[in-house]
C-alpha cells in the first residue's frame, strides 16, 4: 500500500510537469501586398537643334530642357532657325511616386559618313522627378551638340533615337 501511494503521488507529480512543459500559445499576424502602376515613358518630341551656321573655328550649340539655344565658339545662329525643340517626353506610373532619370553621355548624329557628337544632356526634371497627381509628368531633354569648322552641309540624324531611362525609387 505504501507502493502504491508513493506511485500515485509520483504520476501526479508528473502530469503537472508534463502539462507546463507543453504549453503553448499562438499568434496570427495578416500578410498583404501592394501593386503599383509599373512606370513607362513615352516620346512626345524629337530632339532638333535648328539651323546652325559654322564659321573656320567650329563650335557648339547648346539646346535647353526648355527648347532655347546659344552657340560658341564660330558657330553662327541663322534668323530662319528652322525647327527648335528639346525632345519631350511623358512619365506615367502612380501618383506622387519619385523616379531616377538616366540619360545617355553621348550620341552620335550623322549625314551619310559625316559626323557630329551629342553630349552634356540635361534634363528638366533634373536627375529625379516626382508623378503628379493624374500619375504622369512631363521629362524635357536638351543637349549640347559639337560643330567642326570644316563640317559639310547637310541635315544630321540619328534614326535609332537616344534612350532616356526611369526607374521607381
Amino acid at each position: 500500500m505504501k507502493n502504491m501511494k508513493k506511485v500515485i503521488v509520483l504520476i501526479v507529480l508528473l502530469s503537472g510537469f508534463a502539462v507546463s512543459s507543453f504549453a503553448q500559445a499562438t499568434a496570427y499576424a495578416p500578410a498583404s501586398a501592394t501593386i503599383v502602376t509599373p512606370i513607362s515613358i513615352s516620346k512626345t518630341a524629337d530632339m532638333n537643334f535648328g539651323n546652325i551656321a559654322v564659321g573656320s573655328t567650329g563650335g557648339t550649340v547648346i539646346l535647353t530642357p526648355a527648347g532655347s539655344r546659344s552657340a560658341t565658339g564660330g558657330i553662327t545662329l541663322p534668323a530662319i532657325i528652322g525647327t527648335v525643340s528639346a525632345a519631350s517626353f511623358t512619365v506615367s506610373g502612380s501618383q506622387s511616386y519619385t523616379y531616377v532619370i538616366t540619360l545617355p553621355s553621348t550620341l552620335d548624329v550623322t549625314h551619310g559618313s559625316d559626323i557630329m557628337t551629342l553630349s552634356t544632356f540635361t534634363s528638366t526634371p533634373s536627375a529625379t522627378g516626382t508623378l503628379g497627381s493624374g500619375g504622369t509628368q512631363t521629362l524635357n531633354v536638351g543637349a549640347t551638340i559639337t560643330v567642326a569648322g570644316t563640317q559639310p552641309a547637310g541635315t544630321y540624324t540619328n534614326t535609332t533615337g537616344f534612350p532616356v531611362t526611369v526607374n521607381y525609387n
